[in-house]
């Protein structure tokens, strides 16, 4: 039995339609707009949520062409990037106002955050082939665990198209001798379905330093070759397993001011991952899980290799999730995760692996007055000790079309291993860094053509994880406070679609009362877009307050806004046309002092979709 898009955002948003109906197919679902699963690890209807959501769709990445995965992200209120020169280079995520390692990264359900320095390589990720990226803001440390404080990142690849072969080409060329290849194929039939995608990304790149001299002086060049692969099977109307394969091969060219003489990075990361999905009866849906990933790193110098060192990173993951429907619009999430990190580096750590175990538990109501739920997670983790975490929400309809929310989430983060046993500039004592937010949000749906939310929040953090020059090592001993107010607004006006965000951010250390380093107080996005037949035309419009570089607040970082434009032609059924000219005004701006951000830059891309 086929589902509409409608039907399936119903079904999944009563779970009691499951006993009479077929369980919609996982690929299917994330083809919808109006379904979340970050949230509750479970697919679930985005009213129900009582989180803050943004999800980008696959129409949405093909209508905004971005170039990278932080390209979109900028879109998203309360988040702010901060790369170190352009495409390639080391890229910074702060969900309000939470720093990179407070943010949990997510590619098909498996975290990709490294246990060694934090970080996710979202740098590395080819945008062809991703289906959709849901941005979870707030803490969820009750449902994930660690590094959820300021919010989840979840990257889903490709899914397949329906049934039968569905090929796809994309070339495209840009500034800086840019080269974006990609080819895709995706089909199957009732029973199993799959998606393979294949591409090839290179740059001459241009150089990240503000300096004009030395080897610091050259253009730092980029290249990626990335296979993306989904394979799922459905055994019956209410049980299915997939498998899914994620591998980023390259080197990204970056300048050290002096450190080095021509310093490069090579890296290899895998991921794989594979589930088992079913509906055990019509109360009861379960999910197991198990992931594995590698990364290799090598941090290396062509005219000085005594520079160069290495790291390897494993980690192997297993989940139990299970959705159980107690009574109606009674629902219960409850599951166990395990994970096991493994980091080999050139620097001998004293310890180099450690594991995590934890159980959860989340109750939520939705009623026809009000709805709310509770939750919580135990995590007992081999080297900092337990951790427990809570999560509460009260939602209250107003109007038919008015929805406030109330909620309370804590989170926490462990120490990596970099800062529990880095030779001779670590902390083996390190606590874990905690963090309580208190968030009112109101959404509002008037008719069919306008969204809006506000989001107005407060997180304290305490025991954060800083460096200490006095004793050259890392300390638990800063306390912050980050409030914030978050807009946005979808809207049609006379034929165009306007999707704005803005944020507004009081980022302060409470210790020395002055702004955590590179957070904006103010950012703002404008997105508008509209077809006309064959043809579509947009524009983007952002813009980013002053910051600073330094704790101490002595060194500032100049706000900036870019505008970039955006037009596509459909030539014919199986040709599409698109150009697009960013930053249009050739500003020139940074986002960390000593490093330059790109210029105008333009691309031009043709996208082949052969019917079979």
């Amino acid at each position: 039995m086929k589902f509409s898009r409608l039907a399936l955002a119903i079904a999944l948003a009563s779970p009691a339609v499951f006993a009479a109906n077929e369980t919609p197919r996982f690929d299917e679902q994330l083809k919808l707009p109006e379904v979340v699963v970050t949230a509750s690890r479970t697919a679930e209807s985005k009213g129900d949520t009582y989180s803050a959501v943004t999800v980008f769709t696959r129409d949405d990445i093909d209508r905004l062409q971005p170039s990278t995965v932080a390209d979109l992200l900028r879109r998203t209120p309360g988040v702010q990037i901060k790369q170190d020169g352009g495409r390639g280079s080391t890229t910074g995520i702060f969900i309000r106002g939470t720093k990179t390692a407070q943010t949990l990264v997510l590619i098909d359900g498996q975290r990709v955050n490294s246990p060694d320095g934090g970080s996710a390589p979202l740098s590395l990720l080819s945008v062809d082939q991703i289906e959709r990226i849901e941005v979870l803001r707030g803490p969820r440390s009750a449902i994930y665990g660690s590094d959820a404080i300021g919010g989840v990142i979840q990257i889903f690849t490709r899914r397949a198209e329906g049934q039968g072969l569905k090929p796809r080409v994309r070339v495209a060329y840009g500034s800086h001798d840019t080269w974006e290849q990609s080819a895709g194929l995706s089909g199957g039939n009732a029973a199993t379905r799959f998606s393979l995608s294949l591409s090839h990304e290179k740059s001459n790149g241009f150089s990240r330093a503000d300096t004009s001299t030395g080897t610091d002086a050259d253009a730092d060049g980029f290249e990626n070759t990335a296979v993306a692969l989904n394979l799922n099977h459905r055994f019956n109307e209410h049980t299915e397993a997939g498998f899914n394969f994620n591998q980023a091969e390259g080197d990204s060219e970056y300048d050290a001011f002096g450190w080095g003489v021509h310093p490069y990075e090579e890296f290899n990361h895998r991921f794989a991952s594979a589930y088992l999905d079913s509906r055990v009866s019509s109360n009861w849906n379960t999910r197991l899980e198990v992931g594995y990933s590698e990364s290799d790193v090598g941090h290396l110098d062509k005219l000085a290799p005594a520079n160069n060192s290495h790291s390897n990173i494993e980690r192997e993951s297993l989940a139990w999730i299970n959705q159980v429907e107690v009574a109606p619009r009674h629902r219960l999430t409850l599951g166990a995760d395990w994970y096991r990190d493994h980091v080999k580096t050139s620097s001998e750590y004293a310890e180099d692996s450690r594991y995590n175990a934890a159980a959860f538990i989340q109750y939520a109501f939705s009623g026809e007055r009000f709805g709310g739920e509770l939750g919580v997670r135990h995590d007992d983790n081999e080297m900092f000790s337990s951790e427990n975490t809570w999560n509460a929400a009260l939602k209250l309809p107003v109007h038919d079309s008015h929805t406030l929310s109330l909620s309370y989430g804590e989170g926490f983060r462990a120490p990596t291993f970099t800062d529990l046993y880095y030779p001779f500039a670590s902390n083996p004592n390190l606590e874990a860094e905690t963090s309580k937010t208190y968030e009112l949000r109101w959404l509002a749906e008037v008719g069919n053509a306008i969204e809006f939310e506000a989001a107005l929040y407060r997180t304290d953090l305490r025991d954060a994880i800083v460096w200490d020059n006095t004793v050259f090592m890392p300390r638990n001993v800063q306390e912050a406070r980050l409030t914030g107010l978050e807009l946005s607004l979808k809207a049609e006006v006379l034929g165009w679609h306007n999707q704005i965000s803005a944020s507004l951010l009081k980022p302060e250390d409470r210790t020395s009362g002055n702004d955590l380093q590179y957070r904006a107080r103010r950012t703002m996005s404008w997105d508008v877009d509209r077809r006309f037949g064959v043809f579509t035309a947009g524009a983007t419009w952002k813009a980013v307050g002053r910051a600073y570089d330094d704790a101490a607040n002595t060194r500032g970082v100049p706000g900036h806004g870019t505008l970039g434009l955006r037009a596509s032609w459909r030539a014919t059924p199986e040709l599409e046309v698109a150009l697009k000219a960013d930053n249009l005004f050739d500003k020139s701006y940074y986002n960390a002092i000593g490093y330059q951000e790109d210029g105008r830059s333009t691309q031009l891309a043709f996208t082949w979709t052969p019917s079979l």
